[in-house]
């Protein structure tokens, strides 16, 4: 596999749109890398420029300190985010993801860039409150919860299961990232002006059709949701609808 070019420390780009006439900041659920957005970023270009976040802690940054605070993930992507010109902006965020986009879209408003649309997937609203502490627990009920969400990380789930030093290595920025999701409270302040399109499956057992509709709350600007077939992990299986939706918000409109 071609490496993406290194745009920061914190960006990724897996393929070049010069031409495109957007760009996407696009950050990845918990255990996750940037990697995750490879298929998207395919989809999309050259049209619109998907920036892949990676968190610190993996992959081409496993030694960097992981940081296991929503906000401060959400200060240094902003803070990252090169100038783009005449281009549109978009942030997407899946699951823990769709946490940082929001914090990150408030941060990038704040700082005078507007942002074009928030694309939010598979996490309830910012209101909600994590009941689980599995940042706190053992690694086998922080495996048991990845296996439950099935999706890109189940074969990786074998393999750490069968490898403990593999184990070893991926484990602790998966309880980093888990931290930061369970212990994220939102704080009043900036309300987004960015029109925000939420988005779900029909079979996922962290967000519900209600909760989705509540991130209208987070907005003065507009609001819409998306709903998918398929679990947790739906993204991949729906990418041509996925792309035409973020397509039509940010080409498009």
């Amino acid at each position: 596999m071609t490496a993406p070019t290194r745009v920061s420390p914190w960006l990724r780009r897996f393929h070049s749109a010069p031409s495109a006439k957007a760009t996407l900041v696009c950050l990845p659920h918990a255990g996750g890398t940037a990697t995750a957005y490879k298929a998207l970023s395919e989809v999309l270009a050259p049209r619109v420029e998907v920036l892949a976040v990676q968190y610190p802690g993996r992959q081409d940054r496993f030694g960097d300190p992981m940081i296991d605070v929503m906000t401060a993930i959400a200060d240094a992507v902003a803070a990252s985010l090169p100038p783009t010109g005449a281009r549109r902006i978009g942030v997407f965020g899946h699951s823990m993801g769709a946490t940082v986009a929001y914090e990150t879209a408030r941060r990038l408003e704040q700082r005078g860039t507007e942002v074009a649309a928030l694309f939010v997937s598979g996490r309830p609203s910012p209101s909600f409150i994590e009941p689980k502490t599995l940042h706190l627990e053992d690694d086998q009920a922080l495996l048991a919860d990845m296996r439950l969400l099935g999706g890109p990380d189940s074969k990786t789930i074998d393999m750490l299961v069968e490898n403990p030093d593999l184990a070893e290595m991926v484990l602790p920025f998966v309880r980093s990232d888990y931290k930061a999701v369970e212990t994220y409270r939102h704080q009043p302040g900036h309300e987004l002006k960015s029109p925000i399109v939420a988005m779900y499956s029909d079979a996922d057992p962290t967000v519900s059709a209600e909760q989705a509709a509540e991130w209208s709350e987070f907005t003065s600007g507009g609001f819409d949701t998306a709903t998918f077939t398929g679990g947790h992990f739906y993204l991949d299986d729906h990418l041509p609808e996925v792309a035409a939706l973020i397509d039509k918000q940010l080409v498009r409109n």
